[in-house]
């Protein structure tokens, strides 16, 4: 029996561009199901009846929520490409401790940098700024944090990117002053 895959995503949302990156990297085909927000689905709704939200990935019937989990999920499963998360325990470990920074780190700052004005922006921005420079000195000479593969990081970390541009040009614009990291 074939793999059946789908994947119930909100097309502009940076944590379903994780799932989606990760599938296109592991080369899994699956169906997209586009979500109403404002109207969930009764799959959606049978699939996360715990957060009733997206993104829910279904393999073979079995749903499996939250981006990062989901993310792991696809790399455990579909093992036979290069991994995204180390063999080592503790590498491992770092990894997912750098993911969890990306989310509570980089999407939240930035998320109040483009919803928030004035002394709140600015804090956000400047935390935003500091936790970019964190990453940066993470990653080193690396091209990418998983070394010389796509990783779990880079997973987490580049959806961000492609999604969230606006916000990222945002703070770089009004830190000209400071160093922005690349």
């Amino acid at each position: 029996m074939a793999d059946e895959v789908v994947l119930l995503n909100f097309w502009p949302s940076p944590f379903g561009m994780r799932v989606k990156i990760a599938l296109a990297e592991k080369g899994i085909k699956y169906e997209h199901k586009e979500e109403n927000l404002s109207n969930k689905s009764p799959l959606l709704l049978q699939m996360n009846p715990v957060y009733k939200k997206i993104h829910v990935l279904i393999h073979n019937g079995k749903p499996v929520c939250e981006s990062l989990i989901q993310v792991q999920y696809i790399d455990e499963v579909w093992n036979g490409n290069a991994p995204f998360l180390p063999s080592d325990p503790y590498a491992r470990a770092q990894a997912k401790f750098w993911g969890d920074f990306v989310d509570k780190k980089i999407y939240a700052p930035g998320w109040n940098v483009l919803m928030t004005k004035g002394d709140e922006q600015a804090a956000a921005k400047k935390e935003l700024i500091e936790s970019l420079k964190l990453l940066e000195a993470e990653l080193g000479d690396k091209t990418y944090f998983g070394g010389s593969n796509l990783g779990y990081v880079d997973v987490a970390l580049v959806s961000f990117c492609i999604c969230g541009s606006m916000p990222m040009r945002s703070v770089a614009t009004s830190a000209s002053k400071q160093s922005v990291p690349r």
